[in-house]
């Protein structure tokens, strides 16, 4: 239930911040789903990794929950405080760069729907954050391209298999 949560809202966040880079949302408002996705999703890791019955597969899952947990505080971090986002570039790289092989070992495990769905997820997660760093580091100039991109993973890797999640229509592991 708790992964269903966080894909719920990183739908959410994807999407406003697709439409956010196409100027539709200002900065000022911009924050506030990035502070309050980034703090959910924080909530959901700490738990997974320190709450009961925590174990060596439930602090990966942490660990890989923060990447985005912290990526999205980020986000509202800079637009508070108006940076221009080449460290936050370097930290999409960072998770691009474990995105990757986390999306080849699903792969390798992949025996369900979710399996399949988590490994297609990883992957297309890699080349989103791939496509941050370069926009934010690099090639400004991707930013229209990054806009859609996130705004279809938004809907696609995250929005609509959180809710379906939620309300039990796509069950882990089956």
């Amino acid at each position: 239930m708790h992964e269903g949560l966080s894909l719920l809202y990183v739908g959410a966040v994807l999407v406003l911040n697709g439409l956010w880079m196409t100027g539709r949302i200002e900065d000022r408002e911009i924050q506030v789903i990035n502070y309050f996705t980034g703090g959910v999703s924080l909530a959901i890791a700490a738990y997974a990794a320190f709450g009961p019955g925590a174990d060596a597969n439930s602090v990966r899952t942490a660990a890989l929950t923060l990447l985005f947990a912290f990526t999205y505080l980020w986000v509202a971090f800079n637009r508070r405080n108006g940076c221009n986002g080449r460290g936050l570039g370097y930290f999409c790289l960072f998770v691009s760069l474990t995105a990757l092989p986390t999306g080849l070992l699903q792969w390798t495990q992949a025996d369900s729907l979710w399996g399949w769905w988590s490994t297609a997820n990883w992957l297309a997660w890699a080349m989103l954050w791939l496509g941050f760093y370069l926009m934010l580091c690099h090639w400004p100039r991707l930013q229209p391209w990054m806009a859609g991109l996130s705004l279809v993973q938004g809907v696609f890797t995250a929005w609509i298999p959180g809710y379906l999640l939620l309300n039990g229509l796509l069950p882990l592991g089956g």
